[in-house]
């Protein structure tokens, strides 16, 4: 093919063409000219932004028989060998498809041998995070202390998956993306030189859809200029890119701002219907505001905004909006940028968005109405209650303190009384399956009340258990009194825990809380009871008579009995 694509042709042959990243370029020919180059370096970043160029710039500039010299000559037979890619001491690497040993250590074993023509021999690893731990492993020992007439450049757009040891052995440049005046300046020039016509709006409209990278650009700008006639135009950019033009933006965004939601969706019909994406609009619109609420805080800041051109119809547009909109406006289509992102229907969302925007207003204060109404009469009544306080004498500090403490006696008088009674029901109609029923399921019951949010109280059963169990009700032993008493005045708490075990298990119990030393004294009790009125039973089962006498070696306290 005797056409070639824009960005192979205006390739950078110099640093000087290296676009954005002069603090890369500026460090490198200071390197060169003061002959302090290293063994390894290390280009990282985004895609585009000229890591390739600049290792194959390097490679000429250490080679050129100029040298030592800030720029390749690209004249003589080393600058052109290495350009058309003649010469075999520059060797260039794909990783992505060269990640196993075998070929790293055929690059260890080749490293050893002078280059045949140039002075240096250069190896050129493209993608090298692709390379697979065991070429690491094998790259490691050659990259420190590779032979004199060596260089390696590695390039990566992840430099995260690159393993430590590697990059402390090279020295690392960050290339970084490119701004958008930067784009359109070496766009202006590769269209001068090549003698296209074009209308202004269409360069920052391609710049903008590139994203940073020049490649990018380049190839959507070779995509227009193909698409176009002998003129390329600002539709001609927004079909390539599938951007929405300004005209079309400033349109919707009045018809916003106008509260005019039939308006607001027609616009956006008509983008729709001509091929637009949803979520490529939503962008554009916010960008459109973003850059709005730049021009209106810092209009000497021109250069800073991405999507707007400054016309009539932005500036009066911007002039009537007031920034507490901008914000709202952003806000909305941020947070439709986000559902749109899991969900098929972006365009419904887009919709719902317009008609929200255009009710705004009404919105925030229907909503903040009621909190306000809330909040002023919360605020009357704390300075009643403070010309209360101001107008009532002070109080002599003995008297405070006796009245605190009187408070805290009384407090602490209104200990937890246990309902003898109703566990004393509970313990004549105990069964040893009800309790086990309950004591299996115990587990569930606490991990279903962590699931419906309830961890505070779930907190409270931590050191609580189930001791006895009829099949209507069941007791419930806390360690802690205080627990205890939170736990079992919580009407809603109780209700909840007999409801979970009847689904766990299919029967109704009834919870009966008790501090464990109330408990421990109405057990012995029952049971003094039952054996003084003869209910003791004839005939006992193995395992309680063991477990009888083990009471009475050890005592109650120390004793735990587990089924």
């Amino acid at each position: 093919m005797s056409y070639q694509a824009l960005y192979r042709v205006w390739r950078p042959q110099n640093f000087i063409d290296v676009v954005g990243q002069e603090h890369v370029t500026k460090t490198l020919q200071n390197a060169l000219l003061q002959q302090k180059i290293s063994h390894a370096y290390l280009f990282s970043g985004p895609r585009g932004t000229g890591k390739t160029s600049a290792a194959k710039i390097l490679a000429k500039a250490v080679n050129c028989e100029q040298a030592p010299t800030a720029e390749p000559c690209n004249q003589c037979a080393a600058c052109r060998g290495i350009t058309d890619g003649s010469i075999q001491d520059v060797i260039e690497i794909d990783a992505a498809s060269n990640n196993g040993v075998d070929e790293i250590r055929d690059i260890r074993d080749k490293v050893k041998y002078a280059p045949s023509v140039a002075e240096y021999k250069v190896y050129i690893i493209d993608e090298v995070h692709m390379l697979s731990i065991g070429a690491f492993n094998a790259l490691l020992k050659t990259l420190e202390e590779p032979p004199k007439h060596v260089i390696f450049i590695l390039a990566t757009t992840e430099p995260h998956k690159i393993p430590l040891t590697i990059i402390s052995r090279c020295q690392r440049f960050d290339f970084k993306r490119i701004t958008s005046q930067a784009i359109v300046g070496r766009m202006e020039l590769i269209m001068k030189e090549s003698g296209l016509e074009y209308e202004e709006k269409v360069l920052p409209i391609i710049a903008r859809a590139a994203e940073g990278g020049m490649r990018d650009a380049l190839s959507l700008l070779d995509q227009a200029v193909s698409y176009s006639g002998n003129m390329l135009t600002e539709e001609d950019a927004l079909t390539v890119t599938g951007a929405v033009g300004q005209e079309m933006l400033n349109h919707l965004a009045e018809a916003v701002y106008e509260k005019n939601a039939p308006e607001a969706l027609a616009v956006l019909e008509k983008l729709l219907l001509q091929g637009k994406d949803p979520s490529r609009f939503t962008e554009d619109f916010v960008l459109y505001f973003r850059d709005m609420l730049l021009y209106k805080t810092a209009p000497a800041l021109e250069e800073s905004l991405e999507r707007v051109l400054i016309d009539d119809v932005f500036t009066s547009i911007s002039q009537k909006m007031e920034l507490e909109k901008i914000y709202e406006y952003i806000h909305v289509l941020n947070q439709t940028q986000q559902e749109m992102k899991f969900s098929n229907h972006a365009r419904i969302y887009l919709e719902v968005a317009l008609v929200k925007m255009c009710q705004t207003e009404a919105s925030i204060k229907a909503t903040n109405l009621p909190e306000m109404n809330v909040l002023l009469e919360r605020i009357a009544t704390l300075e009643r209650e403070l010309q209360q306080l101001r107008s009532q004498p002070a109080q002599p500090v003995a008297q405070v303190e006796a009245q605190s403490s009187s408070k805290r006696a009384n407090r602490s008088s209104k200990a937890f009384k246990a309902p003898v009674a109703k566990i004393e029901k509970v313990l004549a109609g105990a069964t040893k399956q009800d309790v086990q029923l309950i004591k299996s399921r115990w587990g569930d019951m606490l991990n279903y009340l962590h699931q419906r949010q309830m961890r505070s109280q779930a907190a409270l059963l931590n050191d609580a258990e189930p001791v006895a169990a009829s099949p209507d009700a069941f007791v419930l032993k806390f360690k802690y009194e205080i627990h205890c008493q939170m736990a079992t005045e919580n009407n809603v708490f109780i209700d909840s825990i007999s409801s979970i075990l009847q689904e766990l298990t299919g029967n109704l119990y009834q919870p009966i809380g008790v501090p464990e030393d109330a408990w421990l004294s109405i057990r012995q009790n029952f049971i003094k009871t039952q054996k003084e009125d003869g209910y003791e039973q004839e005939e006992q089962p193995e395992e309680d008579l063991l477990i009888s006498e083990a009471l009475k070696l050890v005592g109650e306290e120390l004793l735990e009995i587990k089924d």
